[in-house]
């Protein structure tokens, strides 16, 4: 029997008359990808924030790992957002600090500061080194491309090595070329660390490189579950519309 890592059920979330979530449900597996797939506007990063505590929701449940996210506090917040990554799409990586800074801050925030400096060097070379960006240790982010930007930022959701990782939009704005090697990245991101993982996207090749199952997220409902190629031979006219 496969393992839930994320239980969502009748999940509600209303900005003002805005309902954008209405009754959504989801699992997500251990050792999953798992694509949330929507139009631009249709929840889908409200649905992440809600998972990580972002926002509150208005109506339903969320159990992260075991655990009924209504009940946290601040304390056990702290201790959930070490197990659980975010890539955030604007990447939020701080532009007065070195990469070796940026990758070093969620560590001393988290209490990895216990570790001795060459551990911590260590092992923020070995992330680097994951996502092919070793050499870029101390340089600042103003020097690095938009995808090495996107790599940094994951590495440094990374060095925590989190049991899930939310990926917000982590194509967007790149180029094809650019866009399908951060792809290839989040699978090779799967295999080495046998993470789970949400990915909000509309990007439907990224999608197609990267899940093992899709969520279509439509009227603020779980409108469609299936691979990508069984959402594909799909006939409704709703999940044709991204396909066609």
């Amino acid at each position: 029997m496969k393992e839930s890592v994320i239980e969502i059920r009748n999940l509600c979330k209303s900005f003002g008359n805005n309902h954008v979530l209405k009754n959504f449900e989801m699992d997500l597996y251990r050792g999953e990808n798992l694509a949330v797939l929507g139009k631009s506007g249709s929840g889908k990063s409200v649905l992440i924030k809600c998972i990580i505590g972002l926002f509150e929701f208005d109506a339903g449940s969320i159990i992260l790992l075991g655990k009924d996210i209504q009940k946290f506090n601040n304390e056990q917040w702290d201790h959930m957002r070490r197990r659980v990554g975010f890539l955030f799409q604007s990447n939020a990586l701080y532009d007065s600090m070195t990469v070796r800074e940026n990758l070093e801050f969620p560590m001393r925030r988290h209490e990895i500061k216990k570790k001795k400096s060459n551990e911590m060097e260590g092992l923020i070379r070995e992330t680097l080194a994951n996502v092919g960006l070793e050499h870029t240790i101390d340089m600042m982010p103003a020097e690095l491309s938009g995808g090495m930007r996107k790599r940094i930022a994951l590495a440094r959701t990374l060095v925590l090595q989190p049991e899930i990782i939310l990926y917000d939009e982590p194509t967007t704005g790149l180029d094809p070329v650019t866009a399908r090697e951060i792809s290839n990245l989040i699978l090779e991101v799967q295999r080495k660390y046998n993470s789970s993982s949400v990915i909000i996207s509309h990007d439907m090749n990224c999608i197609n490189i990267t899940s093992n199952r899709v969520v279509m997220l439509i009227d603020g409902k779980c409108y469609a579950n299936g691979t990508y190629s069984e959402l594909n031979s799909s006939q409704d006219p709703k999940v044709r519309d991204f396909f066609d």
